[in-house]
């Protein structure tokens, strides 16, 4: 089980079982739905996903032909993408413990969208 919100908690989730297709994205629509140069995902089917704070499910924006952003209606955060697929993508980094392995990413979309100086790791040794 995973859980995670907005930022003022106005929308929480559940979500059930192992993340699927945990990666990162560096694509215009992306930089633009959450304001980072790179967003962190994983995917749940939606039947695995249960909207559980007093604000009940996200808001949601069309973004695409297949996809709607989904953010609080309340305090404005990104919470992430329901898919015309039975998917909903969620932000990693709306989620309480986002360390845990399953949601750590195996890949990169779009990685021609990240600026030239925009590196997503640290050396070793730095703080």
């Amino acid at each position: 089980m995973h859980s995670g919100g907005c930022l003022c908690g106005w929308i929480r989730f559940e979500a059930i079982g192992p993340a699927e297709r945990p990666h990162t994205c560096s694509c215009k629509m992306c930089q633009r739905h959450t304001g980072a140069l790179t967003a962190a995902w994983v995917e749940f089917p939606r039947d695995r996903v249960r909207w559980t704070g007093p604000g009940g499910e996200p808001s949601t924006f069309r973004s695409s032909a297949y996809s709607s952003r989904a953010f609080c209606g309340k305090c404005g955060s990104s919470i992430g993408a329901v898919d015309e697929d039975p998917t909903i993508a969620l932000l990693v980094g709306g989620f309480d413990e986002a360390d845990g392995d399953g949601l750590m990413p195996a890949y990169h979309s779009f990685e021609d969208g990240r600026p030239l100086w925009w590196c997503v790791g640290v050396k070793d040794g730095a703080a």
